[in-house]
């Protein structure tokens, strides 16, 4: 795996990595985590779709997957998958979709972390491979990972809870972890919710805490040889803003997140949706 191209060979493949594929012309990757025997645990939105927005704009992404039309002749291994959602195990192949193969990598500097596309690293370290693996499984004999939302709750958001541990408990919502969805949200000015979330407080003067920009400010320094030279002054500033949310939605820099076994991970799941379909009956 090479410092900006994490692909590998299915020979390099180590039970309990987390791996994933590109999909849509490198629009979107999907992610799982790789248990041995040829055999993926990953998080899908069901209906025979991996992600998806809940519009008939899924039909046209779905459509673009490489081969697209092999859900035609059902896996020998996987049998016909089209109607399961939520947590499920599918062959390599199956997972693969005809794509190419990638490493997600763990404990990146910040400098690489910015440097690098969403979706492809983070911040945080990663669990012994056992402990990755026994919360992937867990996970699937209860399918207790909840309701898929592609922003909040998706298959990135999976892996990663699965080789960390780390999850934001949140009633109102989940403020995903996924690399993907937190490069958008960046990217669409949510700069100072995102301070608001992590408890950056403002001083008397109405600025966000000098110590917190200073350290924001080092690691765009550090990162600016990683950007093509000759972006004028605007451009470089609007680049820092989408650092800085990118950054600090990170679960290895989040401070609301915390080691959550995964017991209590399928308790609070299982709370959180009867409190939401609570809601939605009254």
């Amino acid at each position: 795996m090479g410092l900006f191209s994490h692909k590998i060979s299915r020979d390099d493949l180590k039970p309990g990595d987390h791996i994933y594929s590109w999909r849509n012309v490198y629009i979107y990757s999907h992610h799982g985590i790789y248990v041995g025997d040829e055999k993926v645990i990953h998080f899908t939105r069901g209906g025979g779709l991996e992600f998806g927005t809940g519009t008939v704009l899924d039909k046209i992404i779905d459509i673009s997957i490489p081969n697209h039309g092999r859900r035609d002749n059902k896996c020998l291994d996987c049998g016909d998958q089209s109607n399961l959602g939520g947590v499920i195990s599918s062959c390599l192949d199956c997972f693969l979709a005809g794509g190419n193969l990638y490493l997600f990598e763990y404990s990146a500097s910040p400098s690489i972390f910015l440097a690098k596309r969403g979706g492809t690293c983070t911040i945080a370290s990663s669990d012994p491979c056992d402990e990755v693996i026994s919360r992937a499984k867990f996970l699937l004999l209860q399918n207790g990972f909840g309701e898929y939302d592609l922003l909040d709750n998706n298959c990135e958001d999976f892996a990663i809870y699965c080789k960390t541990g780390l999850f934001v408990l949140s009633v109102a919502t989940k403020f995903g972890c996924s690399g993907q969805a937190n490069s958008v949200s960046a990217a669409g000015g949510v700069v100072a919710l995102t301070l608001k979330v992590l408890g950056v407080k403002k001083n008397t003067s109405g600025q966000e805490d000098d110590s917190v920009v200073s350290v924001v400010n080092q690691v765009i320094s550090s990162t600016v040889k990683y950007v093509v030279p000759g972006i004028g002054g605007l451009a470089l500033a609007e680049y820092g803003n989408y650092c800085i949310g990118r950054l600090f939605y990170d679960i290895g820099v989040r401070k609301d997140a915390c080691k959550v076994s995964v017991e209590e991970l399928v308790a609070f799941v299982g709370a959180k949706q009867n409190i939401l379909e609570s809601k939605k009956s009254s």
